[in-house]
């Protein structure tokens, strides 16, 4: 059982390791900067549900 838990862990923090390292990759890459550039960062915006049936 200790052995599952600790395989588990590990798995966990190799996910993000490799998450972090693929942000920060495309971030601080030439297409990254280029698209940046180009398109901006786009937020979504969320949507008040309150105003579905009303609009």
């Amino acid at each position: 059982m200790l052995y599952v838990l600790g395989y588990i862990i590990s798995l966990i923090i190799l996910y993000l390791v490799i998450e972090t390292a693929v942000k920060n990759g495309i971030n601080k890459s030439h297409v990254g900067k280029l698209l940046e550039r180009d398109y901006g960062m786009q937020k979504e915006e969320a949507k008040p549900l309150f105003n579905d049936l009303d609009d």
